[in-house]
């Protein structure tokens, strides 16, 4: 029987593996439990259906996060060419209609004729052929027992909370107006001015709100980057200004000035029937989340099409466990790719399984496995969860922090944090170009 290639779990990381080895010549089991098992976090049965923002992160040229979707466009990332064909304005972020993005990737999955889609529960890691275990943060419980039994370690956690979806119709746009922070892209945000009484109106409601209550008898650890505004306004009454509400950049076109707080609102779809609250995950109780949003100016009349909620997320002690290749230090037929590997956003959990899914053709076929050049923004991440000495490890978003640095030299050439960045961006690319030639 020819050997196939298992990959667990229908995410973004799952799907992109599954298409670099289908697209390899190599046959693909892509299990995926949903419907026949949900999560609490997913809607539907489609693949990477993506669950908290509907962006992929700024793509503005000269950033870290545009130099790992370079990356991946230029290597074939079919994740990325879909996000680019369901795109929604959004400034300088590409952000997708989120409905239509798991359509078009699970039409183009099953549509492959070297991928078998198989909707069950799996409970036991396969024995047979080679195994990507790409199940995200939301792994099933049955699985995560047999994933612990073969790390040896207890699951590691973090909670994560997604943010409201309002209705576009229902936004009061006499006092909301359209712009883009510093005028970056198109006027694609819609903006909730604030003044100090109401922020401050605001943020008392939301201190003394009540929220949904965490699992009992067990620490409760937050994601930095994906707070709860709750939990950031415990942290100070200035706290959300300086973040998701900071008015910096945003002017208020009745009075010319920027408002002392801004709330944005990003389109959500092709349609721009449904615009999503940037930063505005939370985990309140529905009800108290109406009554305090509805505080907002411009949002008086909200229409809800999604509150926020929370759910926990599940990563595995990846430097114990996983080599650069992210394949298993004790078995290198057995990969790990996506969230679960501790790498934490969309695009991250794409370019583990862009390399994974490479990789694993690689083992099946007896050719070296490769590994991305230290340079680049793929390369970084697989050599942070790898590698990174640590004993709290946790999950990361790519930053320049991650990279290569520059020598001595170098930095003093680039004296300006922007034009060592873009300096580091083109050495990257220039570096990818001529490794992935050879791949």
């Amino acid at each position: 029987m020819t050997e196939v290639i298992n990959i667990i779990g229908g995410g973004l990381a799952g799907v992109e593996a599954a298409w670099q080895a289908a697209e390899r010549g190599v046959r693909v089991r892509l299990f995926e439990m949903r419907p026949v098992q949900q999560t609490p976090a997913h809607r539907t049965d489609k693949l990477a259906e993506i669950v908290c923002s509907n962006s992929l992160k700024t793509d503005e040229p000269g950033s870290a996060p545009y130099l790992l979707k370079e990356e991946l466009r230029r290597g074939g990332s079919m994740v990325l060419e879909v996000a680019e064909a369901t795109r929604v304005p959004a400034g300088a972020a590409l952000s997708v209609d989120r409905i239509k993005f798991a359509e078009m990737i699970t039409e183009r999955v099953e549509a492959h004729p070297n991928i078998e889609i198989v909707r069950e529960e799996v409970t036991a890691i396969p024995t047979d052929g080679v195994t990507i275990i790409a199940t995200g943060p939301l792994t099933s419980d049955a699985l995560t027992r047999e994933i612990m039994k073969l790390t040896g370690d207890d699951q590691l956690y973090f909670y994560d909370a997604i943010a409201p979806i309002i209705a576009a119709d229902s936004i009061d746009m006499t006092i909301a107006f359209k712009a883009a922070r510093y005028d970056k892209g198109g006027a694609d945000y819609i903006n909730c001015p604030m003044n100090k009484e109401q922020y401050d109106a605001f943020i008392d409601a939301l201190l003394n709100a009540n929220s949904v209550p965490l699992k009992r008898f067990e620490e409760t650890h937050w994601f930095e980057s994906c707070l709860p505004i709750e939990e950031i306004a415990r942290r100070g009454p200035e706290t959300l200004r300086f973040g998701p509400m900071k008015p910096k950049g945003l002017r208020d076109p009745k009075t010319g000035e920027e408002p002392w707080a801004c709330v944005q609102l990003r389109q959500e779809n092709m349609m721009a029937d449904a615009y999503g609250m940037v930063g505005f995950q939370n985990h309140l109780r529905y009800g108290e989340q109406e009554r305090v949003l509805k505080l907002i100016p411009g949002l008086e009349s909200a229409e809800f099409m999604q509150f926020g909620q929370i759910h926990r997320n599940t990563f595995i002690n990846s430097p114990a466990i996983l080599n650069e290749t992210l394949a298993t230090r004790e078995n290198s037929r057995l990969f790990f790719a996506g969230q679960i590997t501790g790498v934490e956003g969309y695009v991250e959990s794409v370019a583990t399984g862009w390399l994974a899914g490479i990789n694993a053709v690689n083992m099946l076929q007896n050719r070296s496995m490769i590994t991305a050049p230290k340079t680049s923004a793929i390369g970084s991440l697989c050599r942070y969860v790898s590698n990174v000495e640590t004993t709290n490890f946790q999950p990361v978003n790519i930053t320049f922090g991650l990279l290569e640095p520059l020598p001595p030299e170098l930095r003093k050439k680039y004296r300006r944090k922007r034009e060592r960045h873009i300096f580091q961006v083109e050495r990257a690319l220039e570096d990818w170009d001529k490794w992935i030639a050879d791949i």
